[in-house]
């Protein structure tokens, strides 16, 4: 006979069912205290999953629906305990058990949202043994809805939980932070010893708090406001996580203080952050950032070394977690922001960085020992440790380059200069169309006209071209100034004049040549190149005593940059060596009387300003300063004096 809706099935199943779900209930427990991994996990899930079926195979009852909400609740639970985060798509079958909720009651609610669904089910719903299983199952809507960061849906369930309990509670609570307040008053369903749940309400509550205070206080964080965030995190700091959890609360806690302008708190939190968790890897990174702007140098560099070695020893190793708890605060907080805070290096990035800094802070010999072990990674066939995502540390490989064949100039090591940089020569060789055309005023690169070499193409080919292009004649004038300090000057003109002969690939066109804040930033910076280039051949020239030469490759400097000291005082030694001595003198009394614009920006990159020019055109900077003469200001001033008397 078919049982009709609302009907009791026959006792027997209701035995059995209660009985199945009890055992796997107690081999869950059973296996939990001997660690279990994740194929028991898996194994509870189908058990608990078919046992739900077998009980949704017949028409909802309200004598069976607390068994069959309390299984729903077991099953879900492993269902996100077998996932690396809250899966969406499971949320369905919460909707499904309160479809069969409101069939046993005789009312219809297919059409409804899951938020209508919920409110129509604990406004009309009033039977006392759903009381308990609704409330559960309540809280797991929470966490699927805390995962998916619908923390406005979680209010308005908890307010209608809070309802449900209390029908004369007003909706709001007045406090500070309405979610966390309504999960706190919130009474957890008291269980019956009958009701077998493999994880408690008290814990999921636990963590639902916690992982909204969490969540909250990034959201807070993300948009800048500092004080609510702090306070949201120190809130998560003390609820129910994991060693991990704790460790990345604190560690976020040290983003914001040092967002406040307290790097000392932030480091104190970062420092409880590795006490919590050793495997914090991000903490260390943050650390470095901290000891950075405090100019802790020493410091710094400890802890990205620190760093490189854990990364070494366990590359990109996440902490593991223990499934005593199915649900847990990393399956509900994996927001965007969390991850980009939480992003983890790689060891050559660590390794660039350590080279970088050693770079700009004058340690030399210990960033040339760094830049070697990375470019070894390279060699060795590791590119699979370069990240490839926006978020790297890491520049351009080509500048990489660049700034080891830059150390190893200022160690004296100029053959081994000339080799790195012969490596980005070969490999930007085939990249860079014979012309490159530019308009001043759009800001827009030009190809050349149709039929030449690579006309067309997508704005992101043209720019990387001109990278390519800014690379390439970077490492000739590298070369260049390194065999210059070889003593071998024809080699030195030979390089210089290869970088001045690919920048005749760039052709602007408009008002003028000199740069503008309207050119690209690689047309800027390819005109710096050309200034050095030629400062540097011009001074190879002055070397070999072709004088005339050296003069107009300073005067074709100063037309690119008026202001530049440097190509202005080896203008004058070139006329004075020229017998120009008027001249030489007009122009020193010039230079000696008006301090230029551009001796303010040489002494800022002399103190190693990465935001003004790239560091591996540093050195060259310092290289194409004209070397204090006391034997040209005697001779000019002995010149003026004998001309006025």
């Amino acid at each position: 006979m078919k049982r009709r809706r609302g009907e009791a099935p026959e006792p027997g199943c209701l035995r059995a069912w209660a009985a199945a779900s009890e055992e796997l209930a107690g081999r869950w427990r059973a296996a939990r205290c001997g660690g279990p991994g994740g194929a028991a996990v898996r194994r509870q899930r189908g058990a608990f999953r078919e046992l739900l079926l077998q009980m949704r195979g017949l028409p909802a009852a309200i004598t069976t629906l607390p068994l069959e909400l309390t299984v729903l609740y077991n099953s879900l639970l492993f269902d996100m305990g077998a996932s690396d985060c809250a899966i969406n798509g499971e949320a369905e079958d919460i909707h499904k058990g309160l479809l069969r909720v409101l069939e046993a009651c005789g009312v219809s609610g297919q059409d409804l949202s899951t938020e209508e669904l919920w409110q129509k089910v604990l406004q009309e719903v009033t039977v006392e043994e759903l009381q308990a299983p609704l409330h559960r199952l309540g809280a797991l809507q929470g966490a699927w809805w805390l995962a998916s960061n619908h923390l406005g849906s979680v209010t308005g369930l908890f307010r209608l939980l809070s309802s449900a309990e209390d029908p004369g509670r007003a909706p709001g609570s007045g406090g500070k932070n309405e979610l966390l307040s309504l999960l706190k008053a919130w009474k957890v369903p008291i269980e019956r010893a009958s009701v077998s749940l493999v994880q408690s309400t008290e814990d999921l509550k636990e963590i639902l708090c916690t992982a909204a205070a969490f969540l909250q206080g990034l959201q807070e964080l993300e948009a800048g406001n500092l004080p609510a965030a702090f306070s949201l995190l120190q809130e998560a700091a003390g609820g129910f996580c994991s060693k991990k959890v704790l460790a990345q609360i604190y560690t976020c806690l040290s983003c914001c203080t040092q967002r406040m302008g307290k790097p000392q708190t932030a480091l104190q939190h970062l420092k409880r952050a590795l006490q919590v968790d050793f495997q914090c890897l991000p903490a260390l990174s943050h650390a470095a950032a901290v000891y950075h702007e405090l100019g802790e140098m020493d410091a710094e560099l400890q802890a990205l070394a620190v760093l490189y070695e854990a990364l070494e020893r366990n590359p990109l190793a996440a902490a593991s977690t223990t499934p005593y708890c199915l649900i847990q605060i990393e399956h509900l907080v994996h927001t965007p922001a969390l991850a980009s805070l939480f992003r983890c290096r790689y060891p050559s990035e660590v390794k660039y960085l350590l080279a970088q800094r050693c770079l700009q802070g004058g340690r030399v010999a210990d960033a040339v020992e760094h830049y070697l072990d990375f470019l070894a990674l390279l060699q060795d066939g590791l590119q699979q440790q370069v990240p490839l995502d926006g978020g790297s540390a890491l520049p351009r490989i080509p500048e990489v380059f660049l700034e080891a064949a830059a150390a190893l100039e200022q160690v004296g090591r100029y053959q081994d200069a000339i080799t790195v940089c012969e490596e980005v020569v070969s490999r930007t060789a085939d990249l860079i169309p014979q012309t490159l055309r530019f308009d001043e005023g759009p800001e827009q690169p030009e190809w050349p006209s149709p039929g030449t070499e690579s006309a067309g193409g997508p704005l992101s080919q043209k720019r990387e071209s001109l990278r390519c292009l800014v690379w390439r004649t970077a490492a000739y004038m590298h070369q260049g100034w390194a065999w210059a300090k070889l003593d071998k000057d024809k080699e030195a003109i030979t390089q210089f004049s290869r970088c001045l002969g690919d920048l005749l690939r760039v052709q602007l066109y408009g008002s003028g040549v000199e740069p503008t804040g309207s050119l690209l930033p690689e047309v800027r910076l390819l005109q710096k190149i050309r200034l050095l280039s030629l400062v540097g051949r011009g001074t190879q020239f002055l070397e070999l005593g072709r004088h005339r030469e050296a003069l107009l490759d300073f005067q074709h400097g100063l037309q690119i940059s008026p202001g530049d000291s440097a190509a202005a005082s080896y203008l004058v030694q070139a006329l004075w060596k020229l017998n120009r001595k008027q001249e030489a003198a007009t122009r020193w009394q010039k230079l000696s009387e008006s301090p230029t614009e551009e001796d303010g920006q040489q002494e800022e990159l002399g103190k190693c300003a990465p935001r003004t020019y790239p560091l591996y055109l540093v050195s060259c900077l310092k290289q194409a300063t004209f070397p204090h003469s006391e034997s040209l200001a005697r001779n000019i001033q002995d010149y003026l004096q004998s001309t006025t008397s």
